[in-house]
């Protein structure tokens, strides 16, 4: 265990020695924290491998969308491209390159706080602006808002059925390991009313961090005009269980082995996100499984004219294509979630 992983994991033992269990979110928190401000976490060297770095198809058919969205909506200028965890900035890069083949020139912000995360993101698109938050992404045009895997990244908080009612789910200590412990405080005023009389041991998610940014965003686009698309893995109902995870140099491990040094995730309730979206003013188009909507943009078509333009890929862009839109890959597990501004159209890929 190197000292980044000790420092983490004894920082959180610490805390919970002085003040008692903390809570999941908490803990999730603390630990994506140094995990996102010390390493670049992506790609084969690293602990996971998101869509954008699988192909360039997967982005310039995002900026195809964005492209489409504008188009419909006037060509409205000035117009910014906002995205909120860019990675290595790969999907800006080829969402960019592709919106300008239909005239859709964009000045791109990326949301992000990892400071090894933000050099490199430099490196792939140097006009780019960085923020903090979303509060500070400008307010003079639309916005064309992209987050993938943003959100199950976020702290999530679970509540879980004890036998004197709903209580939240803390991390604890047994020795020097870390435990679950249910909390000694009445949360069932927090849990939805079907859910009231379930079964002792039943576990619901909430993300309120999730809630808040999706609440932020639809209000900027109602103000302001524009769409947004979130991919992520999730489901677009709500269930109950537990779906924290972490993955380290591409494994499912234990999350409370190594904080600080695995990737924290949770799925992400796109039910939720889209009554959020509603109530604060934009138009939620549908939420639809990724390999469904990479077909709709046409990712078959794209691959085979870069086939013709390559041949000698021609292989490494089929498993790629398999990779993105395969149901026993990443097509079904991922979701993506459209959303548009009042006045702005229903877009290509969305059945509502």
């Amino acid at each position: 265990m190197n000292d980044g992983t000790l420092n983490t994991a004894e920082m959180v033992r610490r805390l919970i020695r002085t003040n008692g269990p903390i809570s999941l979110s908490q803990f999730m928190g603390e630990s994506n924290a140094r995990y996102y401000a010390s390493k670049d976490p992506l790609g084969t060297r690293g602990d996971f491998v998101t869509a954008p770095e699988i192909s360039q198809m997967f982005g310039e058919l995002i900026g195809l969308w964005l492209a489409d969205m504008w188009m419909r909506a006037g060509r409205r200028d000035p117009v910014y491209y906002v995205e909120m965890g860019p990675g290595r900035g790969t999907l800006a890069k080829d969402a960019l390159r592709s919106a300008k083949r239909y005239g859709l020139h964009l000045a791109p912000h990326f949301v992000e706080g990892s400071p090894a995360l933000r050099e490199i993101q430099r490196a792939a698109v140097p006009d780019v602006v960085h923020h903090d938050d979303f509060s500070t992404v400008p307010t003079d045009g639309p916005l064309l808002v992209v987050g993938n895997e943003f959100f199950d990244a976020l702290p999530i908080r679970q509540l879980v059925r004890a036998a004197e009612g709903w209580r939240e789910r803390m991390v604890a200590l047994e020795g020097d390991t870390f435990v679950f412990a249910a909390g000694s405080q009445p949360m069932d005023a927090a849990v939805p009313d079907d859910w009231r009389q379930a079964v002792q041991g039943a576990i619901i998610e909430t993300c309120p961090g999730a809630s808040a940014i999706m609440a932020e965003v639809a209000s900027r686009l109602k103000q302001q005009g524009g769409a947004a698309l979130f991919i992520d893995y999730g489901h677009v109902d709500r269930r109950g269980g537990s779906t924290l995870q972490a993955v380290r140099s591409h494994q499912k491990v234990d999350p409370f082995l190594s904080p600080g040094e695995a990737d924290l995730t949770a799925h992400v309730d796109f039910a939720t996100l889209a009554q959020v979206a509603q109530a604060n003013g934009a138009r939620w188009l549908g939420t639809v499984t990724q390999g469904e909507w990479l077909k709709r943009l046409g990712i078959d078509m794209r691959a085979e004219a870069l086939a013709r333009q390559a041949p000698q890929y021609k292989v490494a862009l089929e498993q790629a294509k398999h990779r993105l839109t395969a149901d026993d890959q990443m097509g079904l597990l991922f979701k993506v979630m459209g959303l548009a501004a009042p006045g702005w159209g229903s877009g290509t890929g969305f059945s509502n």
